[in-house]
C-alpha cells in the first residue's frame, strides 16, 4: 500500500480514530468508514453515507447519502448506490450494477420518498444487472449476470434473465444446490420448509 495515499479520519462512530484507505484522486465526504476499507480513484461518497469495515469500493463508483454497507462488502467498478439503499454484510456487488429508486422519474421532480432496496447478508449481484426500487434480496441469493430483478428474492434463491425467473437455489459457498438441497461444492445439506430454504445444522 502506498502510504501517501492512505488517510487518517477522526471516527464518528465512537472509536478514536481508524484508518481507512482513500485513494487521492477520489472524493469522499463522510468520515464514517470502517477499518481497512479501501476507496479507488475517481469514486465519490457524499458525507452521510456509512461504510463498514474490510469493504473494497472499487474506481469510478457513486455513493449517495441516505446509503447504508456493512462489513465484508465488495462493489466492483461502475456502480452507483442511491438513497434508500442498504447493503448487509458480506455482499459482492458486480461492475457496473444499476440500482433504481424512483418509479416515475421525471427531470427535477422528486418523490416525496425514495424506493429503498435492501441487499441481505452474503448475496451476490451479478455484473451488468439492474435492480428496480422497492425490493429485498434475500440472505446468500444469487442473480446471475445481466438480470433484470424487479420482485423480492427469498434467501439461497438463484435468478437470472430479463426478467429474472428461479433457476434453483445456491449454498452459502455459492455452489448450485442438487435437487435433493445438497451442495457438492461444500458439503452442506438445505431443507425447504413451507416454502423456504433452510440450512441443516
Amino acid at each position: 500500500m502506498d502510504k501517501g495515499n492512505t488517510k487518517l479520519f477522526e471516527n464518528q462512530l465512537g472509536l478514536s480514530e481508524f484508518k481507512v484507505f482513500i485513494h487521492d484522486l477520489s472524493d469522499v465526504q463522510t468520515k464514517a468508514i470502517g477499518n481497512n476499507t479501501f476507496i479507488w480513484q475517481f469514486t465519490v461518497i457524499l458525507k452521510n453515507a456509512v461504510i463498514g469495515e474490510n469493504c473494497n469500493v472499487n474506481c469510478n463508483c457513486f455513493i449517495e447519502n441516505d446509503v447504508l454497507i456493512g462489513n465484508n462488502v465488495t462493489i466492483k467498478s461502475g456502480v452507483q448506490i442511491w438513497d434508500g439503499i442498504t447493503i448487509e454484510d458480506d455482499v459482492f456487488i458486480g461492475p457496473n450494477v444499476t440500482f433504481t429508486n424512483d418509479a416515475k422519474p421525471r427531470s427535477k421532480q422528486y418523490p416525496n420518498e425514495f424506493l429503498k432496496i435492501k441487499i441481505e447478508t452474503g448475496a451476490s449481484i451479478g455484473a451488468n444487472s439492474t435492480l428496480i426500487g422497492g425490493i429485498n434480496i434475500g440472505k446468500y441469493a444469487m442473480i446471475g449476470a445481466g438480470s433484470l430483478i424487479n420482485k423480492d428474492i427469498p434467501n439461497y434463491s438463484l435468478w437470472y434473465g430479463n426478467p429474472g425467473k428461479l433457476k434453483g437455489y445456491v449454498c452459502k459457498c455459492g455452489t448450485k444446490l442438487d435437487s435433493d438441497y445438497h451442495c457438492e461444492g461444500c458439503a452442506k445439506s438445505y431443507t425447504m420448509n413451507k416454502g423456504k430454504i433452510e440450512e441443516i445444522c
